[in-house]
C-alpha cells in the first residue's frame, strides 16, 4: 500500500532527478566576464586597478593604468569582445602623462612590442632609453632570441640605435604549454604593434580576429608596405594566419 509519505518521497526524487531549468544568462554580465578573463586583462593589465561595467552592450572602463599604451590596450581589447556596442574609456593615467617624445615613452613602446612577439620570451629583458638610443640588458633565452629582440627594438618608431647588452641564459629555460590567447586580445596587440613600428605607425588599418585568423584592411602605398604589415602581424603571439585584404593606393579594391 502506498502511503502519503511514500508518494511525497517519490515526487521529490523525480523532481531532484529532473534537469534544472537555468535562467537566461545576462548578456551584460557575460561581456564583463569575457573582458576580465581576456588574456590582455589577465596578463598585461593585471597590475592596473581597472573596473569593468557593462549596460546594454556599452562597456565603461574606470580606474587607472600605468601609461597611455595600457589605456589604449584596454579599450581595444574591449572593442574586440563579441556583443560590445561601444566603450566609454574613463581610465586615468597614474602619475603624470608621458611626453610621446620622451625616453620613458620610447621604453614603453619597445617593452610592449617585445612582449607581444611570438618568438621572444621578454620576461628577462630590460629596456632603457636615452635620447633615442635603446639599451637591452638582462637575459635572452637563446642566441636567436637575443638577435631577434634587437631586430624588434630597431624597428620601433623613434629608436635611433640599439645597444645590445643582453646575455644568453646559461641553462635552457623550461618550456611551458603556450596559453591560448582570445581573439579580442590578439586584435588589440596587433593594433598596438602596427602603431609602434616605424614602417606602419602612420597607416590606418582595420583589424579583426576570428579564432586566431587576423583579417586586416586598409590602404598601403606599395606592395612592400602591404607585405610588411602581413609579416608583422604573423609574428604576434596567438596569430594562426593573416588574411591581408589591404589595397594599394590608386588601385580598385578587387586588385592587389
Amino acid at each position: 500500500m502506498i502511503t502519503r509519505n511514500t508518494a511525497w518521497a517519490a515526487t521529490a526524487a523525480i523532481l531532484a532527478a529532473a534537469p534544472a531549468t537555468s535562467a537566461p544568462r545576462d548578456p551584460d554580465a557575460a561581456i564583463e566576464a569575457q573582458v576580465r578573463h581576456s588574456y590582455n586583462f589577465r596578463v598585461h593589465l593585471k597590475d592596473d586597478p581597472i573596473q569593468v561595467a557593462c549596460k546594454g552592450g556599452v562597456v565603461t572602463l574606470s580606474g587607472s593604468v600605468a601609461n597611455a599604451f595600457q589605456r589604449t590596450l584596454a579599450e581595444d581589447t574591449v572593442k574586440g569582445v563579441q556583443g560590445v556596442k561601444a566603450v566609454d574609456n574613463q581610465l586615468t593615467i597614474q602619475g603624470s602623462a608621458m611626453d610621446k617624445a620622451s625616453d620613458a615613452w620610447l621604453e614603453t613602446k619597445v617593452r610592449t612590442t617585445l612582449l607581444y612577439q611570438r618568438n621572444v620570451d621578454a620576461g628577462g629583458i630590460l629596456v632603457a632609453a636615452h635620447g633615442g638610443v635603446v639599451t637591452l640588458s638582462g637575459t635572452a633565452a637563446s642566441a636567436a632570441q637575443r638577435a631577434l629582440a634587437v631586430d624588434v627594438a630597431q624597428d620601433v618608431e623613434g629608436v635611433r640605435e640599439v645597444k645590445n647588452d643582453l646575455k644568453v641564459a646559461t641553462s635552457p629555460t623550461q618550456k611551458t604549454l603556450a596559453e591560448k590567447i582570445d581573439d579580442a586580445s590578439i586584435t588589440a596587440q596587433v593594433k598596438a604593434s602596427l602603431l609602434a613600428h616605424r614602417g606602419t605607425h602612420m597607416l590606418t588599418t582595420q583589424v579583426r580576429t576570428d579564432r586566431g585568423v587576423v583579417t586586416v584592411r586598409g590602404q598601403a602605398k606599395d606592395p612592400a608596405e602591404r607585405e610588411l604589415v602581413m609579416r608583422l602581424i604573423s609574428k604576434i603571439r596567438g596569430v594562426r594566419r593573416v588574411d591581408n585584404r589591404m589595397t594599394l593606393e590608386g588601385r580598385p579594391a578587387g586588385r592587389k
